[in-house]
Formats: structure tokens, C-alpha cells, sequence
């Protein structure tokens, strides 16, 4: 349940029993079991398995035979951070012109002043691609919100079509409280809740032909109509060669994150030599070093 402020007034424990039984018989309808069909099935037994001790959750499945080739507490709660934006991605190439131009209502800024963004200001007019860009590749904060007030109409709205989206495709341990990512107590999520949702968006060939990019260049125009440009680089160590990914292992595309809460996170879609694409989930690493070390020992199951 939602308060005025748009936060969840029970803990996740609380709220999940409360609502199992409703979010089970909502999701598990004859639609969602011929799309669980096509997904991967771990049990809970395979889903405890600890192999990797730098991370928290760890999932590898290939996505065309959907075999699960690593699964570790991939249903326990944990902390998204900016992988939160796949699921803003999905949403806005489901409803939204990549060619459209958003023109942002009001300053959008956050009580963290360390927190990635253009800094859009009242005025500025941009398109939905560019905002993608910078969703995506440098992982701007607030991209996520104009792109969301962009999509539904408000921010609020737009929380309220990912929870809906996320129960649609059976990721029903997941709660967002924003389109970012930025941390909120009641904005959590599982590895495996990623994997369905990151399964879904690997459907959408434009996502990709942004993440698979090292750097972007962006263009837009201030209430002055004044150019304002912006370059950026990626946040995915692998793409910007910081990390090498197993020989014979290739990058497609995905999206980092990274909060204090939440660690450091990172899902992937990467293929094989054979031409079979796969998708990766860490939740919780340590650090950099330590996610980046152990998705590369994962990845290299792939061949």
C-alpha cells in the first residue's frame, strides 16, 4: 500500500505475505504460463547453491534453451540500483516514439548531488533517443524521470506501470518506488525478477544498439534554444575494455549499477561462439573488481 509520499508502508516480508496469494493468482493466469513457458525454472534447493563468495545473487541462463547454468540465492531481496532502468527501457520502447521530443516540465535534481545525471532544466527539449542514451550508456538519473513523466504522465504513474509490468511477466518479488533506481527501502527486486524482465527487453533490438556502445553524443536545445550538447561514456567496464570477457565470450549489450545499499550490479546479454545468447545477473558484489572478476568466471560456463 502506497502512502502520499509514494512509499510502502510495510516491510517486504510483510507486504510479500500479504500480497502472495493475490500476486500469485493475478500473474499465474493461462497468459503468464505460456509466457513462463519460455523462461527458465530453478527450484529452490538449486536456487541457494553459494559458489561465488564476492557476490550476493549470481544467475547465467541461456537464453535460447533456457538452461540455468548458474543459480545462486537468485530469489532473495536485493537492492537494483540502475539496473531499476531496464525495466524504465522496456516500458518506454513499448509506448513511447524514439523520435518524439520531451520538453522537461521543471529542474529535475536530487537530494544526492552525487547522483549521475545531464542535469535537465525547465525547458530544455529533447528527444526520447537522446534520453535513452543517457539512460543507458552513462546511466542518467534524471533521463529515468523525464522519460517517465514522458511515458504514463507523472513519475508516480510511471512506478505504477513498471510494478504492474513487473507482475505481468512474473517478476512478483520486485516493488519499485522509481524509474532510477536511486536508493528507497521499498524499491527492491531478485536476480531471477531481473532475468524475466531483462528476457523480455532482449526482445527489443534498439535497446542494444545503445548498450552495446563504449560512448555517446547527444544533442538538445535549452528554453533559450540554445544547443546544449553532451558526451558520454559508458558504464560497463567490459565495453570500455577496463575488464576482458572470456575468450570466445561476446558482449551484446546490458546495464550497471551501483549504490551503496545495493552494491555493485550488473546484467549482461552476451553470446557464445556458436552464435547463443545468454543473460548474467549479479546482485550485491563486493566491490568493481570483485562483480567484474566473478561475471567473468561465470560467462566463460557459456562454451
Amino acid at each position: 500500500m502506497l502512502n502520499s509520499a509514494g512509499n510502502v508502508k510495510t516491510s517486504y516480508a510483510v507486504h510479500y505475505e500479504k500480497n502472495e496469494e493475490e500476486l500469485k493468482s493475478k500473474t499465474l493466469s493461462n497468459e503468464w504460463q505460456s509466457k513462463a513457458s519460455d523462461a527458465a525454472v530453478i527450484s529452490k534447493d538449486d536456487a541457494k547453491k553459494v559458489s561465488y563468495n564476492g557476490v550476493k545473487e549470481a544467475l547465467l541462463v541461456n537464453n535460447e534453451t533456457n538452461e540455468v547454468l548458474v543459480s545462486q540465492n537468485v530469489f532473495e531481496k536485493a537492492f537494483p540500483a540502475s539496473t531499476t532502468k531496464i525495466m524504465t527501457a522496456l516500458l518506454v520502447l513499448e509506448n513511447c516514439d524514439l523520435n518524439d521530443t520531451v520538453t522537461i516540465k521543471k529542474d529535475i535534481t536530487f537530494e544526492d548531488g552525487a547522483a549521475v545525471a545531464l542535469h535537465l532544466k525547465a525547458g530544455d527539449k529533447i528527444t526520447v533517443e537522446s534520453l535513452l542514451n543517457a539512460l543507458i550508456v552513462m546511466s542518467a538519473n534524471d533521463a529515468a524521470i523525464a522519460l517517465g513523466e514522458k511515458t504514463a504522465g507523472s513519475v508516480k504513474k510511471f512506478v505504477k506501470m513498471m510494478n504492474e509490468r513487473a507482475k505481468e511477466l512474473g517478476a512478483t518479488h520486485t516493488h519499485f518506488a522509481n524509474p532510477n533506481g536511486l536508493h528507497l527501502s521499498n524499491h527492491y527486486t531478485t536476480a531471477y525478477d531481473l532475468y524475466l524482465i531483462f528476457k523480455e527487453l532482449a526482445k527489443h533490438n534498439e535497446y542494444f544498439d545503445i548498450a552495446g556502445k563504449a560512448s555517446s553524443y547527444i544533442e538538445y536545445t535549452n528554453k533559450k534554444n540554445q544547443l546544449q550538447t553532451y558526451d558520454m561514456a559508458a558504464t560497463n567496464q567490459y565495453i570500455l575494455g577496463n575488464y576482458n570477457l572470456p575468450h570466445q565470450v561476446f558482449m551484446i549489450g546490458g546495464k550497471t549499477g551501483t549504490t551503496t545499499q545495493a552494491g555493485s550490479c550488473l546484467i549482461l546479454l552476451t553470446k557464445n561462439k556458436d552464435g547463443e545468447e545468454f543473460i548474467s545477473v549479479i546482485l550485491k558484489g563486493k566491490n568493481k573488481s570483485s562483480l567484474y572478476h566473478t561475471m567473468t568466471e561465470i560467462l566463460s560456463k557459456e562454451n
